[in-house]
């Protein structure tokens, strides 16, 4: 099986092409950057593309950074990867940041708690946590660094992500034992490409996981006065659409 992944999630654009029993990926390639993932996406995948023989032809799978992260971001990924496995008659599956920044940890041997953490601004964090062998212990959820930490139990805790100094520092001013793994901002690449190789798209959708709603302010409408409102203090909205085009 040859996989296709996708990451625009988190501050960075990456993208790798991986043939599923190999050790390194075909191509890979990877960008940190806080915005412009919709301007960087496609070109960053082409300069993929151009070094694997067969081309988008020979993909079997897509795999797509499903959240949690960016709302901007992770739409960006999906529009992409959904064009893609369609003009390519490929499968698509969805990948969790949080089980991709894990994913080193979890292979090796540790007594305790593994727990991926995003920095999600406020206090809070996008944490998830693994026990021996990957075993879920706490799904994806936002929360404070505190609740967080107490949902993680008494510890040793292993912790990775940006939002990990945010969750030691509350496990070192309560006595729990905790060691930082790393702090990078996102996942490795190959790392998305492996989790979506072992996925079965039944129960791994290529759909966004939002864990808080978009900080998006809606300009106030103004009032037409040749047209009689229907309902008194109703409200109207518009969806944005956004459509991303990839020649296979």
């Amino acid at each position: 099986m040859r996989i296709l992944a996708i990451d625009t999630a988190l501050p960075a654009v990456s993208a790798c092409v991986l043939d599923h029993d190999a050790a390194e990926p075909i191509a890979a390639e990877s960008a940190a950057m806080e915005r412009g993932h919709g301007e960087a996406l496609l070109p960053l995948i082409k300069r993929v593309m151009s070094k694997v023989d067969g081309g988008f032809a020979s993909l079997d799978r897509v795999a797509v950074t499903v959240g949690p992260g960016s709302f901007t971001g992770i739409r960006i990924g999906l529009a992409a990867g959904q064009a893609i496995a369609l003009a390519c008659k490929a499968e698509i599956v969805g990948v969790s940041t949080l089980a991709a920044l894990a994913a080193p940890l979890i292979i090796q041997p540790f007594d305790g708690v593994v727990a991926a953490a995003i920095d999600a601004r406020h206090g809070k964090v996008y944490v998830a946590a693994f026990g021996p062998g990957g075993r879920p212990l706490l799904a994806p959820r936002r929360m404070g660094a505190l609740e967080a930490l107490r949902a993680l139990g008494s510890g040793p805790l292993l912790l990775t992500g940006s939002g990990a100094p945010l969750l030691a520092k509350e496990a070192r001013g309560r006595g729990v034992q905790v060691r930082i793994a790393s702090e990078r901002p996102a996942p490795d690449i190959a790392l998305v490409a492996r989790l979506g190789a072992a996925a079965q798209p039944e129960t791994a959708p290529a759909r966004p996981l939002y864990l808080k709603e978009p900080d998006v302010t809606l300009p106030a409408s103004k009032p037409n006065p040749g047209i009689a409102a229907t309902t008194e203090g109703g409200a109207a909205g518009a969806r944005p659409a956004a459509a991303t085009a990839v020649q296979a």
